[in-house]
């Protein structure tokens, strides 16, 4: 037994996910230990879970764990090399390159191997495994060698219809081969299913389309000519064509170290470990799936997780024993929803089993309950899994109402509490219970579910606890006296979403009809551009009309982009950055006459940076006359379609990237949405253009387009996901149509893509379903949202030149057009000006008593303007009942000269001003800085405004 309270040496033997969790937890604890993990794959740690969505583009570098974990100078990883002997006596590990590791204790999470049974040629070429990163890559390679060299779609077959069956059968198909899958047993899924549920999930996976066969199995496989696999016998006597053929038929533990060792074994392998996950040398552990306990080896990653955890608590003198809790199982990367917990087959005496199928929706659903109906026992669901996330947590426990509630169509989950006992475990992947969710928002100040997860990594592995997570964090935050509230803002009771579905059906066309019949008060910076955005989504006018003029924000305000001295960037569209010298000329003309700043953008454009904001008609007007035209780099829309030369030019490329990449820009320009969106088109798999790290992703495949959606970059880089595979031109289009309307319709507020895919009920599969597949026949009527756009697109710029009143405020100064902003500097760097910070950010004393300024027609309802005072800058507002109000025009925090810029609304029903710079929010009417916005508070400097009889506007100091 230890004679220590910490451990000293450690070494991990195998460097999968259960290895991994055991180095996050020692990671956490204090101490001078030194932790080694020593793995045989070339990989780091990888997420075993998604293997699949290696598939579909994933690299392994995307299924990387939490890689932090090795950056502690206490721990060292080793991968490809593989550990070959343990000697106990000497307390070491000699790998296969000859390196020897000495330790004080040994952890053993070696994991399992796919077992094949004794059949006839399965050792062919093309007998494949799926079980690793590489397997992956093997039948990758040979489904796509095969393909070629046949000439034809690779035929295939899954020996094996348990849950890593299924998901190889799909991988298969994603790979653009037809799949049999071959059980021995009578149903799918035999170990997680009954009769019901293995009927019902049969039907879903058939109409996916491969063929089941149940009740036989793989006699033999045959060969063809060439020595490759062409066939597989079944036990029935019938011969099946395949090209490729995976065994999925079980896995057994990896213990030939123990073995050899002399370890003790369980009787049907595995390393034989007590409760404390101790061998039978105290000295040596064993975790995961290479360990037997109670003659079990748990061929999950939640009870490997439980059993790390228990290791590290004894390791530092703790009292930790493991448990088997009772599994639970979800389909995954299949497109057919499937899962179930506990005691599926109601083998307990006396359960009772109580069931809801309908055959027309195909869905599946049943609970088993003790003979009183009151404790949970078992549940098991297909084609719907909604309930499963809320129940699994409460098996063996009480349920709390009549079972029959919880699956009947109007029951529809609502039962379901999260008031749960703080010892259920709502997250079995990482052993996460309810009560360390709830410390997390009350203990550790996590104020969202996102923290919660990176506080306790609940929901970070299946993800199948997020819904009840959600409910869980909700209602402590609530009770922790923080509301928890999808209303937009103080205006507006309701989300984004919900409020374009109201605005969508109804004849609301401007904000004063949208707030009065929706919402209250004047708006605010929150509010105002969610109604501007919607209005423009369904294609209501120019941005610019009076009556969507003061609804823009920041950029949209005057059609470019705000820069941090007050002057805006120019970006003309250039579509799949392709420009002609021609057009290059004149943007290198207008660059030099205007005296602007140039460089490439990330976008594969050319900007133009330090334009006054009396200078964009101008330079718009020779760039239009040249034929360019708005490239939205200022708003909340498509920014750009970034993109290759394709098979125009690269000896790689299989398809025409930059026409494609062309058609998507000039199809969506202008198109606005809850937050910008980027669009990446790639000529072939080399992904030069970068399509996975796009809200958008196209790559270019031998039969076609393969589309992604919801990555990014930025603060939080999320590479897309795979949405339709080997799509022609037109489908292309018609599948991103869909994605961006749904996404326009259904998204929060400034919600990129990829969390709002992340968050969508169902996830990427129901998506599918939605978009790809029409489940709910919703397609064209998502088609034509986007047709309406395209048919009624304009080039803003274009438009404000052609109208004298969108020209109108663009002028600095309404009583000084001639001047322009006196507190412009600019330093030389590398042969171009860039903006000095303008050093005095006091104000210049105002001595003028009631000047006349301008005329109140001059200003437009709930906008600002610029006016001079005995030279100083003010902003004027006309707010909508025709008061007009008067504060100094620099914010203070920035120094530039921009607050007529902002965003009129109110707060508290007092008038309010928002810094277009960094959203800082003022009352109008008394000058305090309400909102500083990590700031120490400066307040504005107020002067006095009237209208006379006249109409004419009179300021003084």
């Amino acid at each position: 037994m230890r004679d220590q309270q910490g451990p000293g040496r450690v070494v991990v033997v195998g460097a999968g996910m259960v290895a991994h969790r055991f180095a996050e937890q020692l990671v956490a604890r204090a101490g001078d230990w030194h932790l080694t993990v020593i793995g045989d794959e070339p990989y780091a740690p990888y997420d075993r879970v998604h293997l699949s969505d290696a598939i579909t583009g994933r690299t392994a570098q995307d299924l990387t764990l939490n890689p932090s974990v090795w950056d502690d100078e206490r721990v060292d990883l080793i991968t490809g090399d593989a550990v070959a002997s343990l000697d106990r006596d000497s307390q070491t590990v000699t790998t296969r390159s000859g390196r020897v590791v000495e330790y004080d204790d040994l952890v053993l999470a070696t994991g399992s191997w796919p077992w094949v049974p004794r059949t006839e040629g399965a050792d062919l070429p093309g007998v494949l495994a799926y079980r690793t990163l590489d397997d992956i890559g093997r039948i990758t390679s040979w489904v796509a060698d095969r393909a070629s060299a046949l000439g034809r779609p690779v035929r295939g077959a899954v020996v094996g219809g348990g849950v890593l069956g299924l998901e190889a059968a799909a991988a298969l198909q994603n790979l653009g081969a037809t799949v049999t899958v071959v059980e021995f047993a009578d149903r799918l899924m035999a170990v997680q299913m009954d009769a019901g549920g293995g009927e019902a999930l049969r039907v879903l996976v058939t109409d996916k389309g491969m063929d089941v066969r149940t009740t036989t199995a793989a006699a033999r496989v045959t060969a063809g000519p060439d020595g490759r696999v062409n066939g597989v016998e079944l036990s029935t006597g019938e011969l099946i064509d395949v090209d490729v053929v995976i065994f999925s038929t079980g896995i057994r533990p990896r213990d030939r170290l123990a073995r050899e060792s002399g370890l003790g074994i369980g009787e049907r392998g595995g390393v034989l470990v007590g409760p404390t996950c101790r061998s039978s040398d105290p000295r040596v552990w064993a975790i995961g799936e290479c360990a037997s306990h109670d003659n079990e080896c748990a061929g999950l990653v939640a009870p490997g997780n439980a059993m790390a955890d228990v290791v590290v608590d004894q390791l530092f003198g703790g009292t930790s024993s493991y448990t088997r809790a009772a599994d639970g199982t979800k389909l995954k990367g299949v497109g057919v929803e499937a899962a179930s917990f506990g005691d599926v087959l109601a083998l307990t005496p006396g359960a009772l089993e109580v069931t809801f199928a309908d055959p027309v929706a195909k869905t599946y659903r049943k609970l088993v309950v003790s003979d009183d109906a009151r404790t949970l026992l078992g549940g098991v669901f297909v084609g719907d899994i909604a309930l499963y996330s809320s129940l699994r947590p409460l098996l063996g426990r009480a349920l709390g109402a009549d079972p029959s509630a919880f699956l009947a169509p109007e029951g529809g989950g609502a039962p379901v509490s999260a008031d749960l006992p703080d010892d259920v475990v709502v997250c079995s992947c990482a052993n996460v219970t309810a009560g360390t969710i709830r410390g997390a928002v009350t203990e550790h100040g996590c104020g969202s579910v996102g923290e919660v997860k990176t506080c306790t990594k609940a929901g970070t592995v299946c993800g199948s606890c997020v819904p009840l997570l959600t409910k869980i964090v909700n209602l402590t935050l609530e009770r922790s006296g923080v509301a928890v509230s999808n209303a937009m803002c103080e205006h507006f009771a309701m989300s984004r979403a919900e409020l374009f579905a109201l605005v969508r059906t109804s004849t609301a066309r401007t904000f004063t009809e949208i707030v009065a019949a929706h919402g209250t008060g004047r708006g605010c910076a929150i509010c105002r551009p969610v109604v501007a955005s919607i209005l423009s989504s369904l294609g209501v006018g120019h941005v610019l009309q009076p009556d969507q003029a003061s609804l823009q924000d920041t950029n949209d305000h005057l059609l470019a982009n705000l820069q941090k001295d007050g002057t805006y960037s120019v970006v003309p569209r250039m579509p799949g950055g392709e420009v002609t010298p021609d057009k290059l000329l004149v943007l290198a003309q207008i660059a030099q006459d205007f005296g602007l700043f140039t460089r490439v953008t990330g976008a594969q454009r050319l900007g133009m940076f330090g334009a006054r904001q009396d200078q964009l008609p101008a330079i718009w007007r020779r760039l239009v006359d040249a034929g360019f035209e708005s490239g939205q780099a200022y708003g909340k829309s498509l920014r750009a379609v970034k993109t290759c030369v394709g098979s125009t030019w690269c000896r790689f490329g299989v398809q025409d990237s930059s026409s494609m990449a062309i058609r998507l820009e000039l199809r969506y320009r202008g198109l606005r949405s809850p937050h910008k969106f980027k669009v990446g088109v790639s000529g072939c798999a080399r992904e030069c253009a970068e399509a996975r790290g796009k809200d958008v992703g196209v790559i270019a495949t031998a039969a076609g387009w393969n589309v992604y959606v919801g990555g990014n970059g930025g603060f939080t880089p999320k590479h897309a996901e795979v949405l339709a595979e080997d799509l022609d031109d037109e489908t292309l289009v018609k599948v991103i149509d869909r994605f961006l309307a749904l996404y326009i319709r259904s998204a929060d507020r400034l919600q990129r893509t990829a969390p709002w895919v992340a968050d969508y009920p169902g996830g990427m599969d129901e998506l599918r379903a939605i978009l790809v597949d029409d489940r709910d026949g919703i397609a064209a009527e998502l088609e034509a949202d986007i047709e309406r756009h395209v048919d009624g697109y304009v080039d803003e710029w274009r438009a404000t030149l052609d109208d004298p009143v969108k020209l109108a405020s663009f002028t600095p100064y309404l009583n000084a057009p001639e001047r322009t902003d006196p507190d412009l500097a600019y330093t030389p760097r590398r042969g171009q000006l860039i903006p000095v910070t303008h050093p005095d950010l006091g104000l210049t004393p105002v001595t003028a008593t009631r000047t006349v300024v301008c005329r109140l027609t001059d200003l437009t309802p709930e906008r600002g303007a610029g006016v001079l005072l005995d030279g100083v800058p003010v902003a004027l507002f006309r707010l909508a009942d025709d008061r007009v109000l008067a504060v100094q025009q620099r914010d203070p925090f920035s120094g530039a000269n921009v607050l007529s810029r902002g965003l009129v609304g109110d707060r508290g029903g007092r008038p309010t001003i928002t810094s277009p710079m960094h959203k800082q929010v003022w009352d109008l009417e008394t000058g305090e800085c309400l909102d500083a916005v990590g700031k120490d508070p400066v307040d504005l400097r107020v002067f006095s405004a009237t209208v006379d009889d006249d109409g004419r506007v009179l300021i003084g100091a």
